[in-house]
């Protein structure tokens, strides 16, 4: 506490001192007294000015940088990437029918060699099924990022990098890989490894490029790997088999049971996810309910737990909303809602919610889930309605319906909910940052 006193004007001036701050840089410049003022002349008075540190606005920087790029992380949707150029129709095509674009779609780290149609005519020529061509176009996505400034500037020329063909476990050796070698003149070569060295095509250009999310360059040939393009056989998924060894034996029971699991079958080929009431939950109050059904009735229930789709947990969480089912037939909707909050995934059915709790079988192009109670359509089951509220309470309108699916593939219906959203991490951490920025900026 600083103290002066003045004899003449018997004035006692007591300043008391300001505590420090760690955010403020201090300068202080010191008035000459006025000569007609004795306190002034016995007691100086001192004026502080303040300065920012340059923190707060670095911080505010990085807050406003972390904003813009939480709204980009997984906006890539390769379908509607290749919409764009017509040319590369038929390679967009069989990436959607091979389930190929669904799993692009959810890494976020990739880089596709596109084909263009001409060069797709000469590898559909050679007649391969669907699941060979799954593998052959599977070699031509590698994991990794490859924008054009990175491909004309390799460690040393050349560089080996995985592909999908080679994530999914089906490539013996050294057949998954693909070589890049830049070439004399700017050229930039591409090769299958297990080729012995040739070069299959040349780097065309690229069409498109989100830096280290997603490229996708054109190339002039497809690339050709014998291990690729080996015959391959379909993939066994039996859906009733899967269910009985899987804690779903009372349901893939009824499935056989009513001839519902003939359409179960019909589907996996196109894509199929599953929802699977455990036993306990099939057995425990249900069975008197489902024994008062009609036959059609019956089938239709069951249909009800299937989704003519595939959609991993991840899909289901970022694509809240209406979903046909395999009971969906023009008048008769049987759809339900998908909600999430968090990581929990449920159903609702206007009778019913039932909870996601576990997954079962998860191979593309099948999914199947575990659930906790059976689902029942409010077209066999009456709906539950809402209590009335109480006299005096204030009525809360309900909330506007649900959107009605659209016909739009499962990969765009991926991509539709995952562009610019914001997890409820992300968003705090923004929060934070940017308040922490405007007080120490203040």
């Amino acid at each position: 506490m600083l103290e002066n006193t003045n004899p003449a004007q018997n004035i006692k001036l007591k300043i008391p001192p300001l505590p420090p701050n760690p955010y403020l840089k201090t300068s202080t410049f010191l008035y000459p007294s006025h000569p007609s003022s004795p306190l002034l002349q016995s007691f100086p008075l001192s004026t502080t000015t303040t300065m920012p540190r340059p923190l707060p606005l670095l911080t505010l920087a990085v807050s406003l940088a972390l904003l813009a790029s939480t709204a980009t992380v997984n906006a890539h949707n390769i379908t509607r990437m290749l919409a764009k150029h017509p040319q590369f129709s038929t390679f967009n095509h069989y990436l959607t029918v091979t389930h190929l674009a669904a799993e692009i779609n959810r890494r976020q780290t990739i880089t596709v060699l596109a084909l263009d149609n001409a060069a797709m005519s000469s590898l559909l020529s050679k007649q391969l099924s669907v699941y060979t061509l799954r593998n052959v176009l599977s070699l031509h996505v590698l994991v990794d990022y490859f924008g054009t400034r990175k491909l004309h500037q390799i460690t040393n020329g050349t560089e080996v990098t995985a592909t999908m063909f080679q994530a999914t476990g089906s490539a013996p050796g050294a057949s998954g890989y693909v070589n890049i070698t830049d070439l004399n003149g700017g050229k930039v070569a591409f090769g299958a490894e297990d080729s012995n060295g040739k070069i299959d095509a040349v780097y065309v250009k690229s069409l498109v490029e989100i830096p280290y999310n997603i490229s996708v360059l054109q190339i002039s040939q497809p690339l050709n790997s014998a291990e690729a393009e080996a015959p391959t056989a379909a993939p066994t998924l039996n859906v009733t088999a899967i269910l009985s060894k899987q804690g779903c034996k009372a349901f893939s029971n009824l499935l056989i049971a009513s001839g519902a699991h003939t359409t179960f079958e019909e589907n996996v080929d196109g894509g199929l996810t599953v929802f699977c009431p455990t036993d306990s939950a099939v057995i425990n109050g249900f069975m008197p309910k489902y024994k008062n059904l009609t036959a059609p009735q019956k089938a239709s229930l069951l249909l009800y737990h299937g989704i003519p789709i595939y959609q991993s947990l991840q899909m289901l969480k970022t694509s809240n909303g209406v979903m046909n089912t395999l009971a969906t037939n023009g008048a008769n909707k049987y759809d339900f809602t998908v909600q999430n909050a968090g990581e929990v995934v449920t159903l609702e059915t206007k009778v019913t919610t039932a909870t996601i709790t576990g997954t079962v079988k998860d191979e593309e192009p099948l999914v199947v889930y575990k659930i906790n109670k059976v689902l029942l359509p409010r077209e066999l089951f009456k709906a539950v309605q809402k209590a009335p509220a109480p006299k005096g309470a204030k009525v809360v309108a309900d909330g506007p319906a649900a959107d009605a699916p659209s016909d739009e593939s499962v990969d765009q219906t991926a991509d539709n909910n995952g562009v610019n959203k914001m997890d409820g991490g992300r968003l705090a951490v923004v929060a934070l940052s940017l308040f922490y920025g405007v007080v120490m900026f203040s």
